[in-house]
């Protein structure tokens, strides 16, 4: 690991210093026109409930969304590789899932807690949060886990387009590099803002070192031959409806479709990928989750017209991973 972290930073070097001196986003290296935007809608969570399935569905099938991945240790993921044989087509990655943060509905490590003590809370489940993942768990666990999660993927005969984390857990120090390490070994894009990431330092206050950590990483894997992304946004899972507003499918819908209009009018030129929660609320969603309502306006967001329409109007670019890696392989 060493030998890979000094190899990470002898080799970004000479990039970096060329990066900054012509100021070309990821975008541009891939093609893309300069001075566009070019975004990424995605929805994590597929797998995790019948709920968040019907939610991903409506988004991709029904909406402008157009990509998702699965967390391969939930119970609802062979429902999700159900509908992905049919539509083998879908944008597909796995939401790599090193958390499980709900009270009343949890699930374990795909290793198993005997292989990797450091990744089970008291319940024989993964920890509720990032900081006791960083806490407890070893990167030698970490990636272990990552691995499963994509043996048990591939073993319903299909191929990952992408690698994300689930509550961005892979994107601490701790465990970046293993995170872009299996990317690199299996050859598959991983999620990771390697670029100006205007929108995610400012809503996470990243400090200057970590800033320029990302920056080293996503020139890394640029060199391994994968796309990097320029920004990544995930803020609309803390859009809620203002107090005192009724709860209604036409509110939620013009409230989030609004939220979705200023993030696109804020974020900067380049490749950026925005992060939402589709989901098809039920009662029973809301025994895992307080957040059914915010996830149930996203997915109305994705099938409002206004905001396909808008999009079209600000000529932003929408592409998907498959077509980014087509693109890696053709840039220089």
């Amino acid at each position: 690991m060493n030998r890979f972290l000094t190899c990470l930073l002898l080799t970004t070097i000479a990039c970096t210093v060329a990066r900054a001196q012509t100021g070309e986003t990821y975008a541009e290296k891939l093609g893309f026109p300069k001075g566009k935007k070019v975004i990424i809608l995605h929805v994590d969570d597929a797998g995790m409930s019948y709920e968040s399935n019907a939610g991903m569905i409506n988004a991709l099938d029904k909406g402008i969304a157009n990509s998702t991945s699965v967390m391969m240790p939930c119970g609802w993921v062979p429902q999700f590789f159900d509908y992905l044989k049919k539509k083998p087509d879908t944008d597909a990655g796995i939401h790599l899932a090193l958390t499980s943060e709900w009270d009343n509905y949890r699930w374990g490590p795909l290793v198993g807690c005997k292989t990797a003590p450091g990744l089970c809370d008291s319940q024989g489940a993964l920890w509720h949060s990032v900081a006791q993942v960083v806490e407890h768990a070893s990167a030698d666990e970490v990636e272990a886990e990552i691995r499963a999660q994509l043996a048990r993927y591939r073993a319903f005969g299909m191929e990952p387009t992408h690698l994300d984390s689930h509550m961005g857990t892979l994107f601490d120090p701790k465990f970046i590099m293993r995170y872009a390490k299996v990317g690199m070994d299996e050859h598959i894009p991983i999620l990771f803002p390697g670029g100006h990431a205007t929108l995610i330092f400012k809503a996470n206050n990243v400090p200057a070192t970590m800033q320029q950590l990302a920056h080293q990483v996503g020139q890394q894997l640029w060199a391994a031959g994968l796309p990097v992304f320029d920004d990544l946004d995930g803020t609309s899972y803390g859009w809620n409806l203002p107090a005192g507003t009724p709860v209604t499918d036409a509110n939620l819908q013009q409230y989030k479709t609004k939220k979705y209009i200023e993030l696109l009018n804020s974020a900067k030129p380049g490749l950026t990928y925005i992060i939402m929660h589709c989901t098809a609320s039920t009662p029973t969603f809301d025994q895992i989750s307080t957040s059914g309502q915010s996830r149930k306006g996203d997915m109305l967001a994705m099938m409002d017209p206004a905001l396909k329409a808008f999009i079209e109007k600000e000529g932003i670019i929408v592409t998907n991973w498959k077509e980014l890696l087509e693109r890696r392989k053709k840039a220089k």
